[in-house]
């Protein structure tokens, strides 16, 4: 049980209390759903993995945005995590590809620019009219679209570089931003 729990506890968000919870659970559960829960495991792990280009979850690679002919491969839209795709793609707005950094900078938390993934955006750059930082108004988020910035004019100057506009709520997370506020922010965009 404290294998299980202490387990439990590497995942993001779960304290103490929460992986006591969730274990007593699966102790308390069928056996047949403590199954289900491993198979389910072992399947996204055997099966996902992700896109060489763009760092989005699949089980393609390329991913379907990347390999798509549809969509304006010059046209970079920078989010912080997979997730925050679904946010954008239910604007119905945005025909370009994507960029998943896989987190923010976080010097608190021990979090530098070595730990996200960075490298191969950068070295994308040179098929790149211009990249959009959806990274969420959170000082993470904000240093985080800073940095990415100052590296990518280092490497390109002239690149145009926008940042979605402030109709995300500052402190918030783009994960939570409903399709009107999405929409108003990635069509309010700046230079940045």
């Amino acid at each position: 049980m404290a294998r299980l729990i202490e387990e439990l506890r590497k995942l993001p968000g779960i304290g103490t209390k929460t992986a006591q919870r969730l274990a007593f659970h699966v102790l308390r559960s069928p056996m047949d759903d403590a199954e289900k829960l491993a198979h389910a495991i072992r399947e996204v792990k055997k099966h996902l993995r992700l896109c060489s280009i763009c760092n989005n979850i699949t089980d393609v690679d390329p991913c379907g945005y990347c390999s798509s002919p549809s969509r304006d491969q010059h046209l970079v839209c920078v989010v912080e995590e997979p997730t925050n795709i679904a946010t954008v793609e239910k604007t119905r707005s945005y025909g370009g590809v994507y960029h998943v950094l896989h987190g923010t900078l976080s010097p608190i938390g021990g979090v530098g620019p070595e730990h996200l993934r960075i490298l191969n955006l950068l070295n994308r750059l040179s098929d790149i009219d211009e990249v959009i930082l959806a990274t969420s108004p959170t000082t993470e988020g904000e240093a985080t679209a800073g940095y990415l910035a100052t590296e990518m004019r280092k490497l390109k100057p002239g690149l145009k570089i926008t940042r979605i506009a402030t109709g995300v709520p500052a402190g918030s997370d783009i994960e939570y931003a409903d399709e009107v506020t999405m929409t108003r922010a990635m069509e309010g965009r700046r230079e940045f």
